[in-house]
């Protein structure tokens, strides 16, 4: 039975994700680095076709947690998968089942659309959140890098032709 606490975004709930969003860059030590505005959010879930999707986590009417999501594709399954881009409980609703009633309502998602997986990123130094994941299972891939390109050297390859 899904969680009554957890439910999918609404676009009135787009300034409260934002601001969690920022508290959760606060959290991760890189406030300087999000610049997330209300305004792309909420372009972002709410276009015509959007490409995010999101659930919040609510008690008493305030949202206090949330879930930001695509999809993905694994080309050896054939299939879709979700990529969780942020989960984020604020510490004073941590070890209420928030977190795990979130997560739960995503790997929901891949049951009942035939996904293959949940997947996501989480900072090697972050161990609340490492104890957290592998208690519902989760497994690290320590074998995979993650490579990135941002900023000059994404516009230098981007206009390279």
């Amino acid at each position: 039975m899904p969680d009554p606490r957890v439910r999918r975004v609404r676009e009135s709930d787009v300034h409260a994700v934002v601001h969690l969003v920022h508290r959760l860059a606060e959290y991760e030590r890189a406030p300087e680095q999000c610049h997330l505005t209300s305004d792309q959010l909420r372009a972002a879930l709410f276009a015509p076709s959007p490409a995010l999707f999101g659930h919040v986590a609510e008690v008493a009417g305030e949202v206090v947690g949330f879930a930001l999501w695509f999809l993905n594709f694994s080309t050896w399954d054939g299939v879709h998968g979700i990529y969780l881009e942020d989960l984020f409980v604020v510490p004073e609703h941590r070890g209420s089942g928030l977190g795990r009633a979130l997560l739960t309502e995503l790997a929901e998602e891949c049951v009942r659309r035939g996904y293959s997986r949940l997947q996501w990123w989480v900072l090697n130094w972050n161990t609340p959140a490492i104890d957290f994941y592998k208690s519902v299972g989760a497994v690290p891939m320590d074998e995979w890098t993650v490579y990135r390109l941002t900023g000059d050297a994404l516009t230098a390859l981007g206009d390279s032709r």
